[in-house]
């Protein structure tokens, strides 16, 4: 059966409900938005039917493309609008659109679901001010995939020796997942090292900000990665963001020759279609490479958090600090979609009940292992049914990839992604110049120098005090 025709019985049968409506919600219809489908929509698709038969009442879903979905839900939570009542967004639009959310209600902040949640989402990503105002409804963190078969080749294994002088295997640091990616490309035959996305408009700045993250994301200083928390300073063009620019720039040099176009995904058509040998992005590369539907390489995929280093930029002393072994960092990109009820919908408690519902492990669990939610991973229950997850992996890939999952979000230094008022005039100056830089048109320095310049007259423009305390309150920093 294609399962994303999961039937809404079946979907309902999973959380106990019965043929009476519990809550009784008869005769109301909830509109809740989000981009233009499958990825997202239909997972909120399948959770309507679920809670149309719990509770008698109707969801509606309205779709946007991606690049109208932003202005449309600013227009008319702004104006005060009623059209929605349910809205999925992306979490840098958080600074945007926390003025006109509702506050979950306190009956829903409690309990084993809720404790569920990995903390990185239920404590930060769905908080801002002290309040909480979302719901995760999908995990996203960068982790890394791998070709097992590759890499336990035994010929592979004695020529890596040989030539790098340690063993082939899962990459503690960068510097070894480019010597890895670099073997592959030169030195066996019918695979390129890596892949990532290095296309703009194609997710590229995140796959850099994986690279950075390790090298600017220092244990002792949190929220430094971007700006200086305390000034609003932007650190883009330290040496950890010069590092960070070339160890992508080089990546991009060991990748199929079309890699500068590469999205996401190209990115898991690549890894899935045996191109690479490696590579980083979300889950959902783990998951199309292990559907012999849609892959070659079905049994073959390890999973592993990301690569991380044993120094770490200071951006108060301007030195490096060196660590015994590689700081456990991982990289929160987007930080996945989130669900929220604006201040102005008419059926609020409808709403937050079908969120709930949404978000339940059952239906969310159900989402995370049908093709074409778009859900990853965010509650810990996620990544420990072995049953659920066996529908898809062979037993080795299914415990490295929730291993993996799991790990990723309670890493021990968890860098989050940049959540900030004019998110998208910040990041669009960094793909201008990253672009560049990719091309060989500037040095890293020079073009980490322009972006710089251009964040800080963003910063100024937008009114320091007012993105210093959003971008504080972004990374789970007090008020000053």
């Amino acid at each position: 059966m294609n399962r994303l025709k999961l039937s809404a019985a079946v979907l309902a049968l999973s959380t106990g409900a019965a043929f009476a409506c519990d809550p009784d919600f008869s005769g109301v219809e909830i509109t809740a938005t989000t981009q233009t489908g499958p990825y997202i929509a239909s997972a909120l698709t399948l959770a309507g039917e679920a809670w149309a038969e719990k509770t008698c009442g109707t969801v509606k879903v309205v779709e946007f493309p991606w690049s109208e979905l932003y202005p449309k839900i600013v227009t008319t939570l702004a104006s005060g609008d009623t059209s929605f009542d349910v809205i999925a967004f992306a979490p840098a639009w958080a600074p945007d659109f926390t003025p006109f959310l509702a506050e979950m209600p306190a009956e829903f902040q409690e309990g084993e679901a809720w404790e569920d949640i990995a903390p990185v989402y239920r404590e930060q990503l769905m908080v801002w001010n002290d309040q909480v105002l979302s719901q995760t409804m999908d995990g996203d963190v960068h982790t890394y995939s791998y070709r097992i078969d590759l890499f336990e080749d035994e010929a592979n294994k004695t020529a890596f020796r040989e030539k790098y002088g340690y063993d082939l295997a899962v990459p503690e640091t960068w510097t070894q997942y480019l010597d890895i990616a670099e073997f592959f490309q030169n030195d066996v035959d019918g695979v390129y090292g890596t892949a990532e996305a290095f296309r703009r408009g194609g997710q590229q700045f995140w796959f850099l900000f994986s690279h950075v993250a390790a090298y600017a994301s220092h244990p002792d200083l949190p929220g430094s990665m971007f700006f200086d928390p305390e000034t609003m300073d932007a650190q883009v063009n330290n040496p950890a963001w010069v590092r960070g620019l070339e160890e992508y720039i080089r990546a991009s040099e060991l990748a199929p020759p079309s890699a500068l176009n590469f999205s996401f995904g190209e990115v898991n058509a690549a890894f899935a279609g045996g191109q690479v040998a490696e590579s980083i992005g979300w889950g959902d590369t783990g998951v199309i490479a292990a559907d012999p539907n849609q892959s070659t390489v079905a049994g073959k995929v390890g999973s592993a958090k990301l690569p991380s280093s044993t120094e770490v930029y200071n951006y108060k002393t301007g030195e490096w600090d060196t660590f015994d072994e590689p700081v456990d960092t991982s990289f929160m990109a987007f930080g996945g979609w989130q669900a929220a009820v604006p201040q102005s919908s008419r059926n609020q408690e409808a709403a937050w009940d079908f969120i709930e519902l949404l978000s339940s492990p059952e239906i969310s669990g159900q989402a995370t292992v049908t093709g074409g939610t778009g859900v990853n991973p965010y509650r810990i229950s996620h990544t420990t049914d072995m049953e659920r997850w066996s529908s898809i992996f062979s037993e080795r890939e299914a415990k490295e990839y929730l291993d993996t999952q799991r790990e990723a979000v309670t890493a021990e230094n968890v860098a989050l992604d940049m959540r900030l008022p004019g998110y998208f005039s910040y990041t669009e100056l960094l793909e201008i110049e990253l672009s560049r830089a990719l091309a060989g048109e500037v040095s890293p320095q020079e073009a980490l120098d322009t972006v710089a310049d251009g964040w800080n007259e963003l910063t100024d423009e937008f009114g320091r005090d007012t993105q210093l305390a959003a971008y504080r309150s972004s990374m789970g920093l007090p008020a000053q």
